[in-house]
């Protein structure tokens, strides 16, 4: 590949791109970002060794998609519309139901990858790309049938560069599972986080009585909201599905309190604990 272009300069395609630059050292890399100053930083950085852009995605062999699942629904026919005949484009965001469908019927469909690598921080932009983010995650791939399979091969060829396991899933069970284990995760951490701020007019309370757990637990509200309100509503469907068994399940635990059923809040707390062997068995079986 000669010509690789990232579309939105921030944490998880800038991070792609200082990975795959140590395995394509002869490509020129470009960067294409609606702030300017965030495409500049990532050319300071190292990140792209040129501002470009849209239109100039003509010349490329590799478009990567990397911006708001709202944006994503614009740019990425725009993409493809302007594509030659062996580029391959992939997108990585959080939803993929509602991005798969506004390009079903393109007429370059099948340059198409739709891919969600499940990794990435709570920080944003240009600076908050890193080494190394995706070694050993795992990367959801979508409709992989509706891909040509030389680009296929491509994809997966960098995949591997990029050290990530691949599964594959529909577009609507990614959408499903997903909001029970990111987009919940990441609403649970909001909403506590602003709770705690509502209650706590001290802040500096807040900030000597807080311990790793708490910590641990807010981290992802430090998240863009720029980037995860749409995912939010794009994914409403099964968001809400989610929040209902979530909200349920404290509405029950905060009556057991109330009423003092300590052996309910003691069953509810050691049924849970599976989750350590749970997780367990995933991490061995990577």
């Amino acid at each position: 590949m000669k010509n690789i272009f990232l579309i939105g300069t921030g944490l998880i395609g800038g991070s792609m791109l200082k990975d795959l630059r140590v395995h394509y050292p002869q490509a020129v890399f470009y960067g294409i970002d609606q702030n300017d100053a965030h495409a500049q930083k990532a050319k300071q950085n190292g990140i792209v060794d040129e501002v470009a852009n849209l239109s100039d995605v003509s010349n490329a062999d590799l478009v990567i998609i990397s911006i708001p699942v709202d944006a994503t629904l614009n740019v990425l026919p725009q993409v493809l519309d302007l594509i030659n005949e062996n580029a391959l484009v992939i997108d990585v965001g959080s939803t993929k139901e509602a991005i798969c469908k506004s390009v079903e019927n393109h007429k370059n469909r099948r340059q198409y990858l739709a891919a969600h690598p499940i990794a990435g921080t709570e920080f944003s932009g240009p600076d908050a790309a890193i080494s190394n983010l995706f070694v050993k995650k795992t990367l959801i791939v979508c409709e992989v049938e509706k891909t040509t399979f030389k680009l296929q091969e491509l994809a997966n060829e960098l995949f591997e560069k990029l050290r990530m396991r691949v599964r594959y899933m529909t577009p609507a069970a990614h959408d499903k599972h997903i909001a029970y284990v990111s987009h919940l995760s990441h609403i649970s951490s909001f909403m506590l986080g602003k709770t705690v701020i509502q209650e706590e007019e001290n802040e500096r309370d807040i900030f000597d009585l807080a311990g790793s757990g708490f910590e641990s637990t807010v981290r992802l509200a430090k998240s863009s909201p720029a980037m995860w309100t749409p995912i939010f509503a794009q994914n409403k469907e099964h968001v809400l599905a989610s929040l209902d068994g979530y909200i349920e399940n404290l509405s029950r635990f905060r009556e057991s309190v109330k009423n003092n059923d300590h052996n309910a809040i003691f069953k509810d707390m050691e049924e849970t604990n599976r989750i350590k062997t749970i997780l367990k068995g995933i991490e061995n079986g990577k």
